[in-house]
């Protein structure tokens, strides 16, 4: 710590530069942050243990029905306090970019999802209507919808008498105290009777079913039990957590991963790049003092260790500066993302791999510029050659 102000002294030598290179260096892990922070959700879930409600899948893929004739058997299994139901639908509201969660339910879903607050008289008025239809109040806000509107679907996967027009009556608008679930707010759900009897596709048949426990201690439990009512058939389950379900309802159509995994190398790639042409920058310009420093008593070694203090205090400060920021930013993305990404903030296991990122890049663009200190030539360097 005692050559703490040289080392100081020498990355702000050139303050410009070191800013504009701090702001890349904080650029890159505040993206890091984030995007590591959605992957750790994305893989994160997967225990039932202390979940209050359940879902159960098909265990092959959540694209993969089931039999209606289940929701007794899972209603029966002890634990199990209620079961609910619903299917995707998939339709399109006039144009493809205004793909909304669309969902077909079953009777009483709204009693499993008690935070979801509707008016007594519409939620009433929606069960008595068979074309009914609820929606959160971000949707019905984005597009101007009013209770007692029609809204017009385009089917994507589920044709109804030979056609892809679907039309729904809006029944009533729901709400989220939960600041940080409103994305939830940005969904539609009908009757999913009139979706078994409308559509030409598929008949009696599930999506998934939501389970609703009567002591969350025995979660684990019940999910062992209602898997075990379809073992070794063909339409085996998996049952799990609501966030692990949407999680791999997403990566139907994403590999988190590996997207996460490619943006954050080729950001990494070009952050290696700058910061080394930096550092070498920076030691060439001080050749001369690095050779006083020779001069009045410095070792090659602590010439080197100087030199590699420098970069990796370079990278540790834009890196710790951008996770931090992400910590900040990560309530926010939780909230946009509908529940789907659970995360207050950025998690354990992201700042531990963050350090070890930064330490490796330190050390990394400051190898080449340190080595080429500790072989410096006293005589050579204060000649200028």
């Amino acid at each position: 710590m005692k050559y703490l102000h040289l080392i100081w002294a020498a990355l702000f030598r050139s303050k410009t530069r070191t800013l504009l290179t701090l702001l890349s260096v904080v650029a890159a892990f505040l993206l890091f942050g984030m995007l590591d922070s959605v992957r750790v959700a994305f893989n994160a879930g997967g225990s039932v243990a202390g979940a209050d409600r359940l879902v159960v899948a098909s265990r092959l893929s959540i694209t993969q029905t089931l039999p209606s004739r289940l929701t007794a058997q899972i209603a029966s299994v002890p634990g199990v306090e209620k079961v609910v139901y619903a299917n995707w639908f998939g339709g399109i509201y006039r144009d493809p970019k205004n793909f909304f969660p669309n969902f077909a339910v079953g009777p009483d879903y709204f009693e499993l999802y008690p935070e979801y607050t509707i008016p007594a008289d519409q939620l009433e008025a929606f069960k008595a209507d068979r074309t009914g239809a609820i929606v959160g109040a971000a949707l019905a806000e984005r597009h101007g919808w009013k209770v007692g509107d029609t809204i017009p679907l385009q089917a994507t996967i589920f044709p109804k008498d030979g056609s892809n027009d679907w039309s729904f009556t809006l029944r009533g608008i729901f709400e989220l105290a939960d600041d940080k679930r409103q994305g939830e707010e940005n969904q539609l759900m009908f009757h999913w009777d009139y979706f078994n009897e409308a559509n030409d596709y598929i008949t009696d048949e599930i999506g998934w079913y939501m389970v609703k426990l009567s002591d969350i201690d025995q979660a684990s439990q019940v999910a062992r039990a209602i898997d075990a009512i379809s073992a070794n058939s063909d339409h085996e389950t998996k049952t799990q957590t609501e966030q692990a379900f949407n999680q791999a309802f997403i990566k139907q159509f994403a590999d988190i991963g590996l997207i996460v995994s490619a943006i954050m190398g080729a950001v990494f790639f070009t952050l290696l790049l700058l910061t080394g042409n930096t550092m070498a920058q920076a030691v060439r310009e001080r050749i001369p003092e690095l050779a006083v420093l020779k001069t009045i008593g410095f070792s090659s070694r602590s010439v080197l260790m100087l030199v590699l203090a420098e970069s990796v205090l370079l990278v540790l400060l834009g890196g710790l500066l951008g996770l931090a920021i992400a910590a900040a930013l990560m309530p926010a993305v939780s909230a946009a993302s509908g529940g789907i990404v659970q995360l207050p903030t950025v998690q354990t296991q992201t700042w531990l791999v963050g350090l070890g990122l930064m330490l490796a890049i330190g050390l990394v663009v400051g190898l080449l510029p340190a080595l080429r200190a500790m072989r410096l030539n006293i005589v050579d360097a204060l000649a200028g050659r």
